[in-house]
């Protein structure tokens, strides 16, 4: 069987004929069937990078031509740019050089001479009395007509930075202490007469454990809080963290009880102070 030379192998015509009687869902049908676009479209995207290229090369060409023109040109543009900077740099180190010579060192008046301009007061004629003066008065006086007076100081320029440099540190005052306040923390905080072992041992002997809570069998830490007031006696009392209403008054009665402190000072002076002391009921044999 001889082929055509005419037949498009592409046509749908010729893809009915050879799958005739085969299975077209197995997938090379559809294969066959879309090959005309694929080939469609593999050849137009040849041909769209052709040109691209094509105007690619064209444009480098036009870019390396227009460059190439006037190298010199662009040499000269770049000496000329370079110098005009360099110019604009000297001057202006110029400028700033002239302005710190003009600026003379600042220097106080009270320290270097200075002259005092005479008042002028503008009077009648006939009320000018002109005081004729001896050879010896005028010797024996420092001023004469024309004078001018000048302060007493130095043109020392060496004096006059020492001067300047020199720093008047004012002794700040100890601020006034309300005697009223109650501080939480002071200076020197106050002091149980013997120290913290004399007071725990205040304590110990001088606790006794409620009834109550010794039946119930209730143990525990009451923190208690306190004023040491300037006079070293306690103040207002009260508990900061409780365990129980009656450890809580038997501490607060032991507190209560304490003889007094050395108070604690702010500034050199006493002053009011919260003092914080807890207080642990154990019972013993437990």
């Amino acid at each position: 069987m001889t082929m055509a030379k005419d037949v498009d192998l592409s046509s749908s015509e010729w893809i009915e004929l050879i799958f005739e009687g085969k299975n077209k869902e197995y997938g090379a049908y559809e294969l066959r069937k879309q090959s005309a676009k694929r080939h469609n479209k593999a050849m137009l995207v040849i041909i769209i990078v052709l040109v691209v290229v094509a105007l690619l090369g064209l444009l480098a060409n036009t870019v390396l031509t227009a460059s190439e023109a006037r190298p010199e040109d662009q040499i000269e543009q770049t000496i000329i740019d370079y110098s005009a900077d360099e110019q604009e740099e000297e001057q202006e180190e110029e400028e700033m050089q002239r302005v710190e010579e003009q600026q003379p060192e600042a220097l106080p008046e009270e320290i270097l001479n200075t002259v005092k301009a005479t008042e002028l007061q503008i009077t009648r004629d006939e009320e000018v009395v002109e005081e004729i003066k001896s050879q010896d008065e005028l010797k024996e006086t420092d001023t004469a007509v024309g004078t001018t007076d000048f302060d007493k100081g130095t043109d020392d320029l060496n004096v006059v930075r020492e001067h300047k440099e020199e720093v008047i540190v004012e002794e700040k005052k100890p601020e006034p202490v309300d005697d009223n306040k109650v501080f939480q923390t002071v200076e020197q905080m106050p002091q149980f007469p013997g120290g913290d072992a004399a007071l725990l041992k205040y304590v110990a002997d001088n606790l006794r454990y409620p009834p109550m809570a010794a039946e119930n069998n209730i143990q525990g830490r009451v923190v208690v809080q306190f004023v040491v007031t300037k006079t070293g006696s306690v103040g207002e009392v009260k508990v900061v963290r409780g365990k129980d209403p009656d450890l809580d008054k038997e501490a607060v009665r032991v507190v209560k009880s304490l003889p007094k402190f050395v108070p604690g000072k702010m500034n050199g002076h006493a002053v009011n102070v919260w003092y914080t002391l807890p207080i642990t009921f154990k019972l013993q044999g437990i």
